[in-house]
């Protein structure tokens, strides 16, 4: 009754994942994006690009473990198999 839901689930071609499934996956998309826009409005890339640099890269490094954490293991996908 209780079945783990995965947050993000893993896209059919490719590696990686795909949109969320569930609210607490696009809550983590939320925070990320308004975050990220926290970043782009605050520290300039022209003034302080490592600083931009090591934001942007942070941030996206914090949503990568999370999809990691929460959703289906990565791996690389070429699509259904045909029968």
């Amino acid at each position: 009754m209780n079945k783990p839901t995965c947050w993000f689930p893993a896209k059919r071609y490719g590696w990686g994942w795909g949109v969320p499934t569930c609210w607490q996956g696009w809550a983590v998309l939320a925070v990320y994006f308004v975050l990220l826009a926290g970043v782009i409005f605050t520290v300039r890339p022209e003034r302080e690009p490592f600083h931009f640099l090591l934001a942007v890269t942070g941030l996206s490094a914090a949503l990568v473990a999370v999809c990691w954490l929460k959703g289906e293991p990565p791996r690389w996908r070429w699509g259904e198999k045909k029968r």
